[in-house]
């Protein structure tokens, strides 16, 4: 078993999660919580792999996956921001809805024929650097270069601009921003529909790229709930995020590659001997998810985190307080 090919791979399911964590941590940066991930990713998916194969255009349908996910966030935006409903209930109903909607239209597409698949390639120098360039530059998909770049202008937009600057404040304090002329809604609107867009682009890189040639609800496996645990984890930081989603991408593909060996490095591998170890692996990831949450539940530890102090809560003019 090859440890730099684990890690390669491990770079690209980590984009899944990168894609879907970023989308997440603008929305709640902006003050609204959307536990609707895992459903917009499956109709990114979904969207994907339906377009590239019936239009033979991998990039069309990254297009139309990204604009179905963002268009389905705008649900979750209405009833969270104009209707100030409980965000948990929404986001929830916002999962099942995608999930639903998804294994309607998507039904049969596993069997429907090849899909057009986006190009992976090298780059030059980088990809030839020892240990660093065969895991981050050697032959990876181009949503992987393109996650590279959404990390530092992502940090740079949120701490560096005045867009970003007016995205802190409508999650902070959005009635002091009220009061400064930034309007509050729209910019909420516009983060929740970001957000969408960005677990679209995660839905459509699994479909497309980590497991192309199916569809089902198996094909998030969970990975939107993973994206929201980390924004916890990442303290609602970009560079944060950037080492928890590769840290989980490289978890994952070390709990699927471990299971197949009969040895390692000349052991018995005891998760090929017992597949019951291997069940016990897989379910790490959730379980940590879970805890994340539980934790980041707590209002105490939230502020102590350093989770948008509006995180959650409906903003109605003219009320004081948040």
């Amino acid at each position: 078993m090859d440890l730099i090919t684990i890690l390669s791979a491990g770079v690209a399911s980590g984009t899944v999660l990168l894609f879907a964590t970023m989308g997440e941590l603008f929305t709640e940066r902006s003050g609204v919580l959307n536990l609707g991930v895992e459903g917009m990713m499956l109709i990114g998916a979904m969207s994907a792999f339906s377009v590239s194969l019936h239009t033979g255009s991998p990039w069309l349908g990254v297009l139309v996956a990204m604009l179905a996910a963002g268009l389905l966030s705008q649900i979750h935006a209405f009833i969270a921001i104009t209707l100030q409903g409980d965000q948990v209930v929404s986001g929830l109903a916002l999962t099942f809805l995608g999930t639903g909607i998804s294994l309607v239209l998507g039904d049969g597409l596993s069997k429907a024929g090849a899909v057009s698949l986006l190009p992976n390639f090298t780059i030059p120098i980088l990809g030839y650097i020892p240990v660093i360039g065969p895991i981050f530059f050697y032959d990876q998909s181009i949503l992987v270069y393109i996650g590279y770049l959404l990390i530092p202008l992502s940090w740079y937009y949120i701490y560096r601009t005045r867009p970003g600057m007016h995205l802190r404040a409508v999650g902070e304090y959005p009635s002091a921003a009220d009061a400064l002329g930034i309007n509050v809604y729209r910019l909420r609107y516009f983060y929740v529909f970001l957000g969408g867009l960005l677990a679209g682009l995660a839905g459509a890189t699994i479909s497309l790229e980590i497991a192309p040639g199916w569809f089902s609800e198996l094909t998030t496996a969970g990975q939107g709930w993973i994206a929201v645990g980390l924004v916890i984890f990442a303290q609602w930081d970009p560079f944060r995020a950037v080492v928890g989603s590769y840290a989980f991408g490289a978890l994952r593909r070390l709990i699927l590659d471990i299971q197949g060996p009969t040895t390692i490095l000349g052991i018995p591998n005891p998760f090929f001997y017992n597949p019951y170890w291997g069940f016990f692996l897989q379910m790490l990831p959730y379980a940590f998810t879970i805890i994340v949450l539980v934790i980041g539940s707590r209002e105490a530890m939230r502020k102590r985190l350093g989770a948008p102090a509006a995180l959650g809560n409906p903003y109605i003019r003219g009320e004081r307080g948040l």
